[in-house]
């Protein structure tokens, strides 16, 4: 079959967009895990085509991702370990990378593999401790605050999958989904996950009054939003994506984290934004594998 001068280059702009999307995301090195990831035959925890497959196969990820990031930043303890543990100052591409790793190999990766990840962030939880301002410790293994952040994660993933994922799923898929994010999150240290959306609606209000803006969460969505280690190009792009997460935040968080709250632009423009960035994502990544390939 002969393609046109247009197919080529549409097709080179799609090859170097996706490298481009996938380096970011999975790293330098993002390649030979992905091979492992993917390619390693054997027993997966997740059977291919259920709800968690299908979420975290989805460019709505990307929009997912930066809302969990933002609404973990609200927990004052959660937030004080990756300010006094984390990189992210630094290298926030390479915690990307690392967070993104965790999630393709326990979603999609053989079972030894997904095993051998839930017990080096075990290892790396446990190292985690310190101090809160007021003299209060804390600690990463914390069960109570191992279940924020996986609660706070599992709603922003399912909320921009229902808004932005290219099949959403229906109540019954959804609180599969939520279910099957409760085994890796027991595997983690978490003690009765929910395994329901209303169950991670109700568990996600009871933290409520443990919630608010520090300087250090301030700092971090300055971060994120404002300065992320982008080049110029891509500056565009990525307010896209970080406009779509910031306009499914709930309206209670917004004035903690100095975030904009523009109800009309939100019903109307972000939206448009947000499916047409992830459909560009969705068209230069193309279908990810959610099974072993021969």
């Amino acid at each position: 079959m002969i393609r046109t001068l247009g197919e080529v280059r549409i097709a080179d702009v799609r090859a170097q967009l996706g490298a481009e999307l996938f380096t970011r995301v999975a790293g330098p090195d993002g390649e030979r895990h992905r091979d492992r990831i993917h390619g390693r035959p054997g027993p997966r925890w997740f059977e291919p085509g259920s709800p968690i497959i299908e979420v975290h196969a989805d460019a709505s990820m990307f929009v997912g991702g930066i809302r969990a990031l933002l609404l973990q930043s609200l927990h004052p303890a959660a937030m004080r370990a990756v300010s006094e543990h984390s990189g992210y100052r630094g290298d926030m591409w390479g915690r990307l990378a690392r967070t993104s790793r965790f999630l393709a190999v326990t979603t999609f990766g053989h079972v030894e593999d997904a095993e051998q990840a839930v017990a080096a962030v075990r290892s790396i939880h446990d190292r985690v401790r310190g101090m809160m301002p007021d003299g209060t410790p804390y600690a990463a293994s914390d069960p109570h605050l191992l279940a924020w952040v996986h609660v706070a994660e599992v709603d922003s993933f399912l909320r921009a999958h229902r808004a932005y994922g290219a099949r959403p799923l229906d109540q019954t898929g959804r609180d599969t989904y939520v279910a099957q994010t409760a085994e890796v999150a027991r595997r983690l240290g978490v003690v009765d996950p929910p395994t329901t959306e209303a169950a991670l609606a109700e568990l996600l209000a009871a933290y409520r009054p443990e919630l608010r803006g520090t300087p250090e969460a301030r700092e971090a969505v300055f971060r994120l939003l404002v300065l992320p280690p982008l080049p110029v190009a891509a500056r565009l792009p990525y307010a896209a994506l970080t406009a779509a997460a910031v306009g499914l935040m709930p309206r209670w968080s917004r004035l903690p984290l100095r975030l904009p709250w523009l109800p009309v632009t939100e019903r109307t423009l972000v939206p448009v934004l947000g499916k047409g960035m992830t459909g560009t994502i969705r068209w230069a990544l193309g279908d990810l594998p959610t099974q072993p390939q021969d």
